[in-house]
């Protein structure tokens, strides 16, 4: 372990870009580099992703999307085109990274195809037209499926200017007539727990207009809390939000009342959940396999808990304290004290963007009565879901260095990112414990354990879920049932919240983990080529390594990073 961390002390970080076509700068010019970056042809797969992406967005008039049964199926009937003139690039000759980004569209190709034929939420799924959002997710988009166009209120700056006034009275003014489509675009949707929790999104939408008209509206951001507000806003605006706030309310309350008719399944099946691994998230373990590893993880970090308790047993036990502006006091150190160590072991550069998004980041003090997993965890110590907030990190990277590929420069469709995004975010969780964050703490400890715990089991109950075998009611029984210190409760907005969005989209829930243990894999795999080279294992340079790579699906990761195994 002391090897291991002087190695991380002593690594210089360099900022890391992949190359592609075009030209590359030089390290701390401005200067162009001519380059010979990839063959000719590549320019055709970024001309088709293009198209592409324009293609599979719906046809929207004046902020209206058509997600009508027949616009739907003239995207079927185009999507082979699309496929066919992918698959006629020829790739021959290219790098491997460049073979990645043909991968990472056809990936999403598949995506559109899985919507099309299994998950059709414009047409089973009320929450899907959830088209209001007054926080900015922590991953590189929203996190599960919603109808286009999205109005994200966290992009735009308050007061508003008069062109996103004009936009925004357009976009918010559409809701209404959305929502009334969506009546009708759900009209044979038969998906029990969709609709049984179906309405909690609307009544969350229904909470962020009201919060905005009053000018209220608390936002998560990339640059911290921001305000929204309507002063100076024209009119016609503040008519549209009314209105949306009311058509919302209406909705919400027919989603309800549609609810107790509704008694077909939810999940997707084994077959289809499989079918989306292998072809769109490009994850290598199927169903059944998953269900193994999570239950693994889960006794591993429950085991480890108790043992780590055990070790522990002659401290005193983490103290939570009662006085917020103490607590902030607390929170901000411990902030300032993870950038220091990330920078110190060799796992980020020293930038200023790194430290203002991990900063912007720091937690806030919530009231006994009003803690969450995480906040119950955060009380305690800041730092273990601050180590999960290695997210912000790459949501700053992608905004002030974006990559060099056109196709990894935005953020991948259909969740393609949850293995690579949520999988680094728990990895880097036991990471920084491993690499000694904890040493002059190890009470903390205890609270890495009980996350990954909790993340294990909410992981496993998805999975069963997907496959119908129990329903949203039970999942949340058995997300709270082991999770550690009855710190969940399957009747807090956050685990129905987890579980429904695990329900709506295939894959997410086990992600955290089955990311992580890829990217343990990847780590492995650096390690057997050191020692077979005799070579210093250089645990940072593996690790950036793995970032340099970009949003990209561990599986493909693993072929820029070429390591051959001996039996």
């Amino acid at each position: 372990m002391q090897m291991f961390r002087n190695v991380l002390q002593c690594t210089l970080l360099t900022t890391f870009m992949l190359p592609v076509a075009g030209v590359a700068q030089t390290a701390g010019t401005n200067a162009p580099v001519k380059e010979i970056l990839q063959p000719a042809n590549y320019d055709a797969l970024v001309a088709l992703f293009s198209e592409w992406r324009a293609f599979e967005r719906p046809t929207v008039e004046r902020g209206i999307a058509d997600y009508s049964a027949a616009a739907m199926a003239r995207k079927a009937a185009a999507l082979p085109g699309y496929k066919s003139r992918l698959k006629s690039i020829d790739t021959s000759n290219w790098s491997a990274a460049a073979q990645n980004d043909h991968k990472l569209v056809q990936a999403e190709m598949d995506g559109f195809d899985f919507m099309l034929r299994v998950l059709k939420p414009w047409a089973r799924d009320p929450g899907y037209y959830q088209t209001v959002f007054g926080e900015e997710s922590d991953v590189p988009a929203h996190e599960g499926p919603s109808a286009s166009p999205t109005i994200d209120l966290f992009k735009m700056r308050y007061p508003l200017s008069a062109d996103d006034d004009r936009k925004l009275t357009i976009l918010i003014g559409a809701v209404p007539a959305m929502l009334k489509a969506a009546q009708v675009n759900l009209a044979d949707s038969n998906a029990a727990d969709l609709w049984r929790y179906g309405d909690r999104a609307f009544k969350e939408q229904s909470d962020v207009l009201a919060s905005l008209e009053r000018g209220d509206l608390k936002m998560r951001t990339l640059e911290g809390e921001q305000l929204a507000t309507l002063v100076g806003a024209s009119t016609g605006l503040r008519r549209a939000v009314k209105a949306a706030k009311l058509a919302t309310d209406n909705f919400a309350a027919w989603v309800a009342a549609e609810a107790p008719r509704k008694t077909g399944p939810s999940g997707i099946g084994k077959a289809d959940y499989d079918w989306y691994l292998t072809n769109v998230s490009l994850t290598p373990y199927s169903w059944d396999q998953q269900i193994v590893l999570l239950q693994r993880e889960l006794d591993r970090a429950l085991a480890s808990l108790r043992l780590e308790e055990l070790r522990n047993r002659a401290l005193p036990q983490l103290a939570a304290t009662s006085d917020p502006v103490a607590y902030q006091r607390m929170a901000d150190a411990q902030t300032e004290r993870f950038n220091h160590f990330l920078v110190k072991i060799g796992l980020v550069p020293d930038k200023p963007y790194f430290r203002a998004a991990l900063s912007a980041q720091t937690s806030r003090y919530v009231a006994p009565a009003s803690r969450n997993f995480f906040s119950h965890v955060t009380a305690l110590d800041p730092l273990p879901l601050l180590s999960h907030s290695i997210h912000w990190v790459e949501l700053a990277r992608l905004k002030h260095e974006p990559h060099r590929s056109p196709i990894r420069r935005v953020a991948p469709l259909f969740n393609i990112f949850a293995d690579r995004s949520e999988g680094l975010a728990t990895a880097m969780e036991e990471i920084v414990m491993q690499a000694g964050l904890y040493d002059d703490a190890p009470r903390s400890k205890e609270l890495v354990w009980i996350m990954l715990a909790n993340r294990a089991a909410r992981g496993l109950a998805s999975l069963r879920v997907q496959a119908n075998e129990i329903d949203l009611a039970e999942a949340g029984k058995f997300h709270a049932a082991w999770t550690p210190r009855h710190w969940s409760n399957p009747e807090s907005p956050l685990v129905g919240f987890e579980q429904l969005l695990y329900l709506r989209q295939p894959g997410y829930g086990p992600s955290y983990i089955i990311g992580k243990l890829q990217l343990d894999q990847l780590l492995a795999r650096a390690s057997q080529k050191a020692d077979r080279e005799n070579t210093l294992f250089d645990a940072s340079t593996s690790f950036q390594k793995i970032i340099e790579s970009g949003i990209l699906p561990p599986e493909l990761i693993a072929i820029e990073m070429p390591s051959k195994t001996v039996n």
